[in-house]
């Protein structure tokens, strides 16, 4: 039965797949930075309300969050999370704009179809919509302010370089910005008068440096400095820089962090130089659910997904898996490539924004995500399987965290 309610679903969105397409072409065209994306916004959320779904507009503290819902006799909530912020200077280079539409199409799918067997399987869709992934989090600050609490899981799609898969973890990160105020003075007549605060920027960048052979392998640091520091001929007084901290496990991470942070003070102690640090991005390590990912990407190969591979040994950071500490969650990947290898985060990856690949990946996303949405409608226990890895993962997430 499930099969049949699903290749209903796949031609519900066959049919919406033009105006999907266009969305995505629109917001890849009017390419937003993180809390400026009005256009996207709005054309996701008018979307969702030409299709009956309540949308709300500026949760979660955010102007450019919203969220739509649908309730078909209550029942399991599938909270379906998207992005569309841009990369600064560069565009769509990480496929954001692709994740909207899909989302959208599969949303709207499901209220269409799903609709009709909601007396004996309730359900709800609500859709999130979620600004500044790139920049500051803005999941993070969603969930400060009481969102996603009314959904039993979450699911994102996103753009891939490297097959369709679900990656089973994320990087933790903390990012800070760190200003360090000297005195100024003439580097030549009279130096001794100046206290340098780019030589304490280089001296925190050393020290990093020194730290990198003695961190964990799965440890990353970068760093750079940020704005102009003044002539050559100068004691540089003041000189500001960003820093990066990952790992796949926040335990680690906090612990690198203490180091850190007495890294900055101590450049400041020996230049003399005032400091200031601010941690302005902190993304948590997800909780895989192995049942809800291999839920995905066994749908993935019923749909005929490109590129199916295993899932990534190497992955980045997101705000995701701040989100996968509360509720179970995963991403699905989708090829989007093509054939020839395109590095995400590069402009060359926003030029192909608009090619046949990625306008296949969001027609395959909501696919993908409408059928296992489909399965979670129709078999309870396989939700109650997923809630129950994920409680069991969480616990001993958090018992290693400490």
């Amino acid at each position: 039965m499930n099969e049949k309610i699903k290749e209903e679903l796949f031609a519900n969105i066959e049919r919406n797949a033009p105006d999907l397409i266009s969305m995505a072409d629109m917001i890849c065209d009017n390419p937003e930075v993180g809390l400026e994306e009005y256009k996207a916004s709005g054309w996701l959320s008018a979307y969702l309300a030409d299709r009956g779904f309540s949308v709300e507009t500026g949760i979660g503290g955010l102007e450019t969050a919203f969220k739509g819902t649908r309730s078909f006799c209550g029942g399991v909530s599938l909270g379906l999370l998207c992005e569309y912020d841009a990369l600064e200077g560069i565009g769509h280079g990480c496929g954001h704009h692709i994740q909207g539409p899909a989302v959208c199409g599969c949303a709207a799918a499901l209220a269409d179809v799903m609709g009709a067997f909601a007396d004996l399987h309730p359900f709800t869709v609500i859709v999130y919509g979620t600004p500044a992934e790139e920049t500051v989090g803005g999941k993070v600050t969603m969930l400060g302010n009481g969102c996603f609490r009314d959904i039993d899981v979450a699911i994102m799609t996103h753009a891939s370089s490297s097959g369709t898969s679900v990656d089973n973890r994320t990087l933790a990160m903390s990012s800070y910005i760190v200003r360090f105020q000297g005195i100024g003075s003439h580097a030549a007549i009279a130096p001794e008068k100046g206290r340098s605060a780019l030589d304490a920027f280089l001296l925190a960048a050393s020290g990093v440096e020194f730290m990198r052979e003695h961190v964990p392998p799965d440890v990353r640091m970068h760093y750079t400095i940020t704005g102009d520091t003044g002539p050559v001929n100068v004691v540089h007084e003041s000189a500001s820089a960003k820093f990066t901290l990952r790992s796949y496990s926040r335990e680690t991470l906090d612990g690198v962090k203490n180091r850190f942070e007495k890294i900055i003070r101590g450049a400041s102690l020996m230049t003399g130089a005032d400091c200031a640090v601010q941690e302005v991005v902190s993304y948590d390590d997800a909780v895989p659910v192995d049942s809800l990912a291999g839920l995905l990407m066994e749908n993935a190969r019923f749909v005929g997904a490109p590129d199916i591979r295993p899932p990534r040994e190497r992955t980045g950071s997101t705000d995701f898996g701040n989100v996968s500490r509360l509720i179970p969650g995963a991403c699905l990947r989708v090829a989007s490539d093509g054939e020839g290898h395109v590095p995400g985060h590069s402009r060359e990856a926003a030029a192909l924004g608009k090619s046949d690949e990625n306008h296949d990946a969001i027609i395959v996303a909501a696919k993908v995500i409408s059928a296992a949405c489909c399965d979670l409608i129709m078999s309870p226990p396989k939700m109650e399987e997923i809630k129950k890895e994920f409680e069991e993962k969480r616990r001993g997430q958090v018992n290693a965290d400490g």
